[in-house]
């Protein structure tokens, strides 16, 4: 798993407008811990070709080095995906909000903040808690040993990257712990309507995580879709296209 060989603009942001009926409804989506842009881009593609207006923020200390993430503040992170959703409300009457691993918990803390402005949310093995590991513990752990080995690129496809960064940057993961303690105290907040897919074999996230989330958010329109083909970045694998057809009939119901 390195950043080498992503397509040309891959670790970027993206963007492109939408077309047609569909164009003023709105699909930010948010890319997992230690990813990058390259992890969503083709799930953005393939709503863009129904003519949804999307865009694929990079979160900051991202694809660019492994130290960058441990220079940055859990802020910084949600600071740039409202920043993405500003853009996207200039344009579009209805937005939806897709995140990945760590972006899922990026999707479910905007979406407290800002839950009048959010059609719905569609999550893919998302990050609420890392068992164990609080805040208190994760400190520590930066200051022992600032770098670590990642488990990243967790994909059951062969041949397939989801170019991110080749270890684990810990004083991230120290500011994850922190913003991920505040987003789980503010589930009840989120209301709207969910469309969460969870791997049956997951390497880098527990089964917790979900079952956490959908316990604790106010959501009366909830539901859970099983992957049965695809290991922790589902985006990328096997089972991507019912992941892309399923949230697809998510969005357009709710428009």
């Amino acid at each position: 798993m390195a950043l080498t060989g992503a397509p040309v603009g891959y670790l970027e942001d993206f963007s492109a407008a939408g077309s047609g009926k569909h164009a003023k409804i709105g699909i930010l989506l948010v890319h997992g811990f230690t990813g990058s842009p390259s992890s969503m881009r083709p799930w953005a593609e393939y709503m863009n070709r129904f003519g949804f207006t999307v865009r694929v923020p990079r979160l900051p200390g991202h694809a660019t080095d492994p130290h960058d993430l441990n220079k940055i503040t859990w802020q910084e992170w949600p600071q740039k995906v409202e920043s993405e959703l500003e853009e996207l409300q200039k344009t579009c009457e209805k937005i939806f909000i897709f995140g990945l691993s760590m972006g899922g918990g990026l999707t479910l803390l905007i979406t407290e903040l800002h839950v009048k402005d959010i059609a719905g949310i569609v999550l893919v093995n998302p990050m609420i808690h890392i068992p164990r590991l609080g805040p208190t513990l994760a400190k520590v752990m930066s200051v022992v040993r600032p770098m670590r080995a990642t488990v990243g690129n967790d994909i059951k496809r062969k041949n397939v990257s989801e170019y991110g960064y080749d270890a684990l940057p810990m004083v991230g993961i120290y500011e994850l712990t922190k913003m991920l303690k505040i987003t789980r105290a503010g589930l009840k907040k989120v209301d709207v309507p969910v469309l969460l897919f969870h791997s049956a074999e997951d390497h880098v996230l527990p089964v917790s995580n979900t079952e956490i989330i959908l316990s604790e958010i106010s959501s009366v329109k909830k539901s859970r879709v099983e992957l049965v083909n695809s290991y922790h970045v589902a985006t990328l694998d096997h089972d991507n296209d019912l992941l892309f057809a399923n949230s697809l009939t998510f969005v357009e119901e709710y428009i």
